[in-house]
């Protein structure tokens, strides 16, 4: 068995799912809209840097939460944002799953 050769199968298998599909198809519509694919990337921005002062020991940023949430809720009334935001989670998933899986295989979970 060839590694390289099963990753580049997962990989194609990954790309015609339809958790993909659906995703990379709401995100070439997302990119139409300058405004719209605008307030993603802000939303996403401010996301990861949550992350960042979360990981680094700062702990949850109140006012960076908020900001988040009052984001997510103004992109959830806009049905195209909304579509294109449940099409990233549900492949986000996707693809944690399939890490676990393969953390599992190799057991290295306590890894990641």
């Amino acid at each position: 068995m060839n590694v390289y050769e099963e990753a580049h199968n997962l990989a194609r298998a990954i790309k015609e799912s339809n958790e993909f599909k659906e995703f990379d198809s709401l995100k070439k519509e997302v990119e139409k809209d300058e405004t719209l694919y605008s307030m993603l990337q802000d939303v996403q921005k401010k996301q990861l840097e949550l992350q960042a002062k979360q990981m680094s020991g700062g702990g949850m940023d109140q006012d960076l939460m908020s900001q988040i949430q009052s984001m997510y809720m103004m992109l959830a009334g806009k049905p195209q944002a909304a579509q294109y935001l449940q099409a990233e989670a549900r492949f986000s998933i996707m693809m944690k799953d399939v890490g676990e899986i393969l953390a599992d295989a190799i057991n290295i979970k306590a890894m990641l």
